[in-house]
């Protein structure tokens, strides 16, 4: 058996601390146990500045962003005009006009209303993505195409009811909706489809995937982020939820530029929706 005493535990303290201190803890009394060996203990305290020249700000490193894109910058804005008055007004807007036409009626029914809009946002989804494809890089074409599929990134959310009175799937305790939802279980089912499928996807392909990558390429990811939310806030076309869109949109285009995956996007995207269809429906 060997008695082991503890020796003084010196402590080295940082500057601001009043230099150094070599004193016996109190408390600490000599002990007996079953070894072999002894040892000593001893504890320091060191204020280590960690300096890495070569470190990455954050605001340098949030975004993943790079500059090398498949669409060519200066044709950007031509891009985004084409959609908006070939894809995203006819379709969005204007299609349940055209709809109400064909079947010569006035007023759609809820169930009819529904399948409509899951299939006008369907066909705006797959002229978007056509239309990005398009007027891709030539070696981007297919690739962008692919690529799309692959992160299930386009999405366009349905938002007008021209015809019928159709409003923003962003107002809350919307009673056109409600009544759609209500209707029957297709409608529901087609309402779910809309507003957590294809509608985050079509909307993360155009505005992310498409504008807010083609942005960052030429301006700060800040810059880019700022005017990008603000053009899908004014997409929607409605005046009281703009700045819910608008700070909606930051929060998408900063969950993008972090990760660079349209799955980010997309996942927030449609577990919002999911939440505004929700509200909507117990409401």
């Amino acid at each position: 058996m060997i008695v082991a005493h503890w020796p003084p535990i010196s402590a080295t303290l940082c500057p601001k601390f009043s230099g150094h201190v070599n004193k016996p803890l109190k408390g600490l009394r000599s002990f007996t146990f079953n070894s072999s060996f002894s040892f000593k203990a001893s504890f320091r305290c060191y204020c280590i500045k960690n300096e890495n020249p070569n470190k990455i700000s954050s605001e340098e490193g949030f975004s993943v962003l790079g500059s090398d894109i498949p669409w060519d910058s200066g044709s950007i804005w031509s891009t985004m005009a084409f959609y908006f008055f070939s894809l995203h007004i006819p379709f969005s807007f204007g299609g349940l006009s055209v709809v109400a036409q064909i079947l010569h009626q006035p007023v759609i029914d809820p169930q009819t209303e529904a399948l409509s809009i899951l299939t006008l946002q369907t066909l705006e989804l797959i002229g978007a993505l056509l239309l990005l494809n398009y007027t891709a890089k030539p070696g981007y074409r297919f690739s962008v195409f692919r690529d799309v599929i692959i992160n299930l990134g386009m999405s366009k959310r349905p938002q007008d009811r021209h015809a019928v009175g159709w409003s923003s799937p962003t107002a809350v305790n919307n009673p056109i909706l409600k009544e759609i939802l209500l209707s029957s279980n297709v409608s529901e089912i087609a309402c779910i489809l809309v507003y957590c499928i294809v509608t985050p996807l079509l909307e993360e392909t155009v505005y992310r995937g498409f504008l807010l990558t083609s942005l960052a390429s030429t301006m700060k990811w800040q810059q880019a982020v700022i005017i990008t939310s603000a053009i899908f806030s004014a997409a929607h076309f409605s005046g009281e939820n703009s700045l819910q869109l608008f700070i909606i949109g930051c929060v998408l285009g900063c969950s993008y530029c972090w990760t660079g995956s349209l799955s980010s996007s997309i996942v927030i995207h449609s577990l919002y929706n999911a939440l505004t269809l929700t509200i909507t429906l117990l409401s």
